[in-house]
C-alpha cells in the first residue's frame, strides 16, 4: 500500500475517531486533534539535543510491581531529560495490569499519549491500530530523524525487513538484543531445565541422560525427602520437580523433546514447529507430544511434580525455590529461583530420540517488532521519533535493557569503565547471589532499543548471566539441536494476521487446557482422538496453511 492510499483508506476511520474523541466529555484532552499519518517534515536543527527550550511530550510505560512507579524518578530518565531538555509526562501502568489498561487507552483518544514506550503489541494489534488510524507509520521518520536506528537497519537489513508489513510500512519501533547467533543464540532455549546438583551428590546420583533415569532421580528425591530436609536444613516439603505449566520459561515442555519425532512443544503460544523439510506442523498434535504428556502424567501420579504447578504465580514459584525445596525447576536462569552454585542445566533427555527443538525466531536473536508505537495524538512526531532514537544510542540501549550506573541505592548494574581504545564503556557489576530479574527491574526501563553483538567490549561488557547462559546452551543444548529451521519473524498481511489470531485463540486455549488436565488426570486414546477432531474443527489445517504460506515466501525470498 502506498502512503497516499493509506491516507485514503483510513480517512473515514480518522474522522470517526476525531468525532468520538470530541464527544467524550470534559478533560484536558477532550478535543483531541489527530494527525492523519502523513510525513511531517521539520527542520533538523530544531531536533538537536538538548533543545533550546524545555519541551514536554507524553508517553505510556509499564513498570514491574514493587518497583518505582514514577518513571521520572528512575535515573535513566532523569539523565535523558538533562541530555535532551525533553520532559516526559508519563502514564505509568503496573505490568500485571498492562494488557487491560493499554487496550482502554488505545480505544479512547482523550487518554492516549504521544507514544507507547513499552507497547509490546502483537502483529494483529499493530495492524488493527493502524487501520483505526490511532498509530502512524514510521519508516520516513526513521530515515529522516532516527540516525541510530537507521544505522542498525543499514547494518542488519533483515531487521528492517522484519519490521515492515506487506504494504511497506513500519508501524512500531523494535527491541533487538543480539546475544549469539544461529543455534548458539541465547534465545534458542527459553524454558531451560535445571537439576539440584547438591542433592544429586548427597544421594550419590549422576545427572540423568534418559527419561527413565530422570524418573528414578525424582523418585530418589521423593523417597529421601527427610534426609534432604535434615542435611540441608530445608523448611517445607521436598518437591522433586516444580514448574508452571503453560507459562513461558517455567513450562516443562523441554523434557518431552525426546519422545517420538522429537519436536516437543517449544512454541507454547502458537504450538508450531518446522521440520527439516520446511513443513510447518502443529507440535501439540504429534505422536511424540502425546507420549511425552503421558509420561508427565506418570510423573505426576507418582507424586513427583508439584501439585501447584498448574496454578501458582511467579512469586510463589520463586519463594518456594529460594527456600531450597526443589530438585528440578525451569526458568530462563536458575539464579532467578535459587543460587547458581547448587544447580546445573539438565541436558536433553533421551526417550525415543535425543533432541532439543530451538525456539521459533531465535536464530535472528531477541526481537520484538511491536515494542514501541507513536500515536496519532502526537502533534510533532518528528520530535517524538528523534527523542525515541536516543534509546538506540549504543551507550544508552544497554542501560535501558539492564540498568545503569551511579544509582543512589545499594547496587549498580554497571560501573563506568573504558574499552581497549580508551573509550567510555559500561562494565557489568557482579550480581553475586542477587536475582538478575529482580535487580534489573529496579533500574531498567525497557522500551525500544538495540544491542548488537559488536557492541560487546566496545560500549558494554557481556553480562555474566548472559555469558554463562550462552556457555550452557553451547555445551548442553546446541549439540542436540537437530532442527535446521525455526519459524522466522515474518510480518503477515492484516487479513492473514487476523485470521491466525482468531484461529489461535481457540487452538491455544484447547491445547493448553488439555495439557494441564492430561498431566494431572491422564487421558485415553479416545480423548486424544476427540482432541484432534476438535482442533480440526477449530481450523487447524487453515492455521497451518497460513503459516506455511509465509514460510515458503520467506525462503523463496532468501534464495533470490
Amino acid at each position: 500500500m502506498k502512503k497516499g492510499l493509506w491516507k485514503r483508506t483510513t480517512s473515514a476511520v480518522l474522522v470517526a475517531a476525531m468525532a468520538a474523541s470530541m464527544m467524550t466529555g470534559c478533560g484536558n484532552k477532550s478535543n483531541v486533534s489527530l494527525n492523519d499519518g502523513t510525513f511531517k517534515e521539520v527542520d533538523e536543527a530544531t531536533l538537536k539535543f538538548p533543545l533550546a527550550e524545555k519541551t514536554t511530550l507524553t508517553g505510556t510505560i509499564s513498570y514491574p510491581a514493587n518497583t518505582e512507579s514514577d518513571p521520572n524518578k528512575r535515573t535513566i530518565f532523569e539523565r535523558l531529560q538533562e541530555k535532551t531538555n525533553v520532559e516526559i509526562n508519563w502514564t505509568a501502568i503496573q505490568a500485571d495490569q498492562w494488557s487491560d489498561k493499554i487496550s482502554l487507552e488505545m480505544a479512547n483518544t482523550k487518554d492516549m499519549t504521544d507514544f507507547i514506550f513499552t507497547a509490546g503489541f502483537s502483529d494483529n494489534d499493530l495492524l488493527k491500530y493502524a487501520k483505526q488510524g490511532v498509530i502512524i507509520p514510521l519508516e520516513e521518520y526513521i530515515d529522516a530523524y532516527m540516525p541510530n536506528l537507521k544505522k542498525v537497519f543499514d547494518t542488519y537489513p533483515e531487521y528492517r525487513t522484519m519490521c515492515t508489513d506487506t504494504e511497506g510500512h513500519i508501524w512500531a519501533l523494535p527491541w533487538i538484543e543480539q546475544l549469539g547467533s544461529g543455534k548458539e543464540a541465547i534465545q534458542t532455549v527459553g524454558d531451560m531445565s535445571f537439576i539440584n546438583k547438591k542433592w544429586l551428590d548427597f544421594l550419590g546420583l549422576e545427572v540423568p541422560t534418559t527419561t527413565d533415569e530422570f524418573e528414578q532421580v525424582l523418585i530418589a528425591f521423593r523417597d529421601h525427602a527427610s534426609e534432604l530436609q535434615q542435611e540441608f536444613n530445608i523448611d517445607g516439603d521436598i518437591i522433586p520437580m516444580s514448574c508452571i505449566v503453560n507459562d513461558g520459561d517455567q513450562d516443562p515442555s523441554i523434557l518431552i523433546n525426546g519422545f517420538g519425532e522429537g519436536y516437543g512443544d517449544a512454541d507454547r503460544g502458537r504450538h508450531i514447529g518446522v521440520t527439516n523439510d520446511k513443513e510447518v506442523i502443529c507440535s501439540a498434535t504429534q505422536d511424540g507430544y502425546k507420549d511425552g504428556i503421558t509420561w508427565l502424567h506418570k510423573l505426576y501420579e507418582e507424586g513427583l511434580i508439584d501439585t501447584e504447578s498448574f496454578t501458582q504465580e511467579w512469586s510463589t514459584y520463586v519463594a518456594k525455590g529460594k527456600s531450597g525445596r526443589y530438585g528440578v525447576c525451569f526458568s530462563w536462569d536458575v539464579a532467578n529461583i535459587d543460587n547458581l552454585e547448587d544447580w546445573v542445566p539438565l541436558p536433553a533427555l533421551t526417550a525415543d530420540t535425543r533432541n532439543i527443538t530451538p525456539q521459533n525466531g531465535s536464530f535472528t536473536s531477541g526481537f520484538d517488532r511491536g515494542r514501541c508505537v507513536v500515536t496519532a495524538v502526537a502533534q510533532n512526531p518528528a520530535l517524538v521519533c528523534a527523542w525515541l532514537d536516543q534509546m538506540y544510542d549504543p551507550f544508552q540501549s544497554p542501560q535501558n535493557n539492564w540498568g545503569t550506573y551511579g544509582e543512589d541505592d545499594d547496587f549498580d548494574i554497571f560501573e563506568l569503565s573504558t574499552n581497549a581504545d580508551g573509550g567510555e564503556m559500561l562494565k557489568h557489576a557482579p550480581l553475586g547471589d542477587a536475582s538478575p530479574v529482580e535487580v534489573r527491574e529496579e533500574e531498567a526501563v525497557g522500551g525500544p532499543l538495540a544491542i548488537l553483538d559488536d557492541y560487546y567490549d566496545v560500549y558494554v561488557t557481556c553480562p555474566d548471566d548472559a555469558q554463562y547462559r550462552l556457555d550452557w546452551i553451547k555445551e548442553y543444548y546446541t549439540p542436540d539441536m537437530n532442527s535446521d529451521y525455526v519459524y522466522p519473524n515474518v510480518f503477515m498481511s492484516q487479513d492473514d494476521t487476523k485470521k491466525i489470531s482468531d484461529l489461535q485463540t481457540d487452538i491455544e486455549k484447547l491445547i493448553n487446557a488439555n495439557k494441564s488436565d492430561w498431566i494431572m488426570n491422564g487421558f485415553t486414546d479416545a480423548d486424544w482422538d476427540q482432541y484432534i477432531s476438535e482442533l480440526e474443527a477449530y481450523g487447524l489445517d487453515e492455521y497451518l496453511e497460513l503459516f506455511q504460506k509465509y514460510l515458503d515466501a520467506y525462503y523463496a525470498d532468501q534464495e533470490k
